[in-house]
């Protein structure tokens, strides 16, 4: 039987991109995740929930490699479905550092590759693969505060989100066919969240505040955040509103 929903998930294997993977097991779901390592757990729910998965592992911080597993999802994906989601969700905050401190042109790169670049090769062979099809498609990039507003020691990562929210309005007014949201996620209980509070001051000014949201509770945890983020989708105002925050929604 076709299944009523393809949905197509990058950094699946922890944290927000997890919890959206286990949200989106339901019946009538065809689920493809994208991250470097398996997810034995994932697994295990997709078997119990009766939800078709396949995991591809790849590191999408390689060009590359992004670009082969673009290739590959496209390749299988069913044509009879009626509704089909792209979730560009794998992302980092590496490199932490001043501007003065970026000197390492590997980091930066891999940075630019993971956060942007994959995004685009996916997207395109997405894209490729729904127009012909008559279906509801719906796009997906899951953004940041730090693109649109800046934050000292996050050069790289601030820049990365900028470069993804007006590459997602350049998306929308090109007029696919398709719906295409940037959603700002929060600051959520992850392990980049970990990574932040385990800066240091002169790389990250902010790590206090980051390290007091967390021990007052302030942050969101990802399964509520995926939660939210799954029902923003399935609205039908869905891509009204091209560069969104979840927190503007209940």
């Amino acid at each position: 039987m076709a299944p009523s929903t393809v949905a197509v998930l990058t950094g699946a294997s922890r944290g927000l991109g997890q919890a959206l993977a286990l949200g989106l097991l339901q019946a009538g779901t065809r689920l493809v995740t994208v991250s470097r390592n398996h997810d034995d757990t994932l697994a295990a729910r997709a078997m119990e929930a009766g939800v078709s998965l396949q995991q591809v592992q790849s590191d999408l911080a390689n060009p590359a490699a992004a670009e082969r597993v673009a290739s590959q999802i496209v390749a299988g994906l069913p044509k009879d479905a009626q509704r089909y989601l792209l979730i560009n969700n794998a992302g980092t905050v590496d490199p932490i550092k001043q501007a003065c401190d970026l000197s390492n042109a590997g980091s930066i790169a891999a940075a630019f590759s993971l956060n942007v670049t994959s995004v685009i090769l996916l997207t395109a062979a997405f894209l490729q693969a729904v127009k012909p099809l008559q279906a509801d498609c719906r796009i997906l990039n899951i953004s940041s505060g730090a693109g649109r507003r800046p934050m000292p020691g996050w050069g790289v990562y601030c820049a990365t989100k900028a470069a993804l929210d007006r590459y997602t309005e350049v998306l929308h007014a090109e007029q696919h066919g398709v719906r295409i949201v940037a959603l700002a996620p929060g600051v959520i209980d992850t392990g980049m969240q970990e990574k932040i509070r385990g800066s240091a001051a002169n790389d990250f000014p902010h790590v206090e505040r980051f390290s007091h949201m967390h021990d007052s509770g302030q942050l969101s945890s990802p399964a509520d955040t995926a939660a939210r983020i799954l029902r923003y989708i399935e609205r039908d105002d869905f891509g009204t509103i091209v560069l969104d925050d979840i927190r503007n929604y209940a």
